[in-house]
């Protein structure tokens, strides 16, 4: 990671914090989600960077990106990488991401087809409207008020115990970035989510969606409708992973991606 470089680039009024491998390679993209940040990716970015240039942004309210109060919705997400992507001048590249990540990069698939070469959704937040519901109910963004109002060290604690199949690194990335997230960015659970039939259905890129097979917000039913209605999207399922199916199975997933991505060279 020493040789990776980290910059801060302005897109649509904010400052947009990035992780990069860099090199004369194809691009892609890294899109985390809530709670997570750029860095959360460094595992999977080490298994890419001999073969490709990976850009890890952090999402507006996360890690070192700006804060704002408010302007959290998926449509000034989706500017913000696509911003960013023209900003450092990437050619076609791939996007991959996961949960309000994946959200993230169905808009922008869907809204710059042209400029993408492939499209990697990884348990995203498709949320139907009686999902949504609960999770504007929910209390997690109290239980983030809680989180921060613990030392790192007694959360690092924490999350070793519940999360013990986790390597060390994994679990303290995820906890510096559990402390890098501003309680603004819990806005995102509040707006109403683009509807993700209509984003799939104006999919016209290679696409694959990765699922794993326990407590996955995109569930059996809505796969098979969505493949129904689109049919360039591919289903890769990994067993034994959760939504965080890309950290639950980190080798798994990095095969899979691989080989969706040296298809896309075919």
């Amino acid at each position: 990671m020493a040789k990776w470089t980290t910059k801060t680039c302005e897109v649509n009024g904010i400052d947009v914090h990035y992780l990069r491998t860099g090199g004369d390679k194809p691009a892609i993209v890294l899109l985390h989600g809530l709670m997570l940040n750029g860095r959360c990716w460094a595992p999977l970015a080490r298994a890419l960077e001999e073969d490709y240039d990976v850009i890890m942004p952090d999402a507006r309210g996360h890690g070192n990106s700006s804060a704002p109060e408010e302007g959290y919705c998926y449509n000034n997400l989706a500017v913000e990488v696509m911003g960013l992507c023209e900003a450092l001048g990437l050619t076609s590249p791939v996007l991959l991401g996961h949960s309000m990540g994946g959200m993230t990069a169905a808009v922008v698939a869907s809204q710059n087809p042209k400029h993408l070469r492939g499209l990697i959704l990884v348990d995203p937040a498709f949320l139907t409207a009686q999902r949504q519901r609960e999770v504007n109910k929910s209390d997690v963004a109290s239980q983030h008020r809680h989180t921060l109002n613990l030392s790192k060290d007694e959360f690092l604690a924490e999350s070793r115990i519940r999360h013990s199949r986790r390597s060390s690194e994994l679990i303290e990335l995820f906890v510096q970035a559990r402390f890098q997230t501003s309680i603004h960015a819990f806005e995102i659970l509040k707006s109403p989510n683009p509807d993700y039939v209509q984003l799939i259905n104006n999919l016209h890129i290679p696409s694959l969606l990765v699922v794993g097979d326990v407590d996955a917000i995109v569930s059996p039913e809505m796969i098979r409708e969505l493949v129904e209605i689109n049919q360039r999207l591919k289903v890769a399922k990994i067993a034994e992973a959760g939504h965080a199916v890309c950290y639950d199975q980190p080798e798994i997933f990095s095969v899979i991606v691989k080989k969706f991505l040296r298809s896309l060279s075919n």
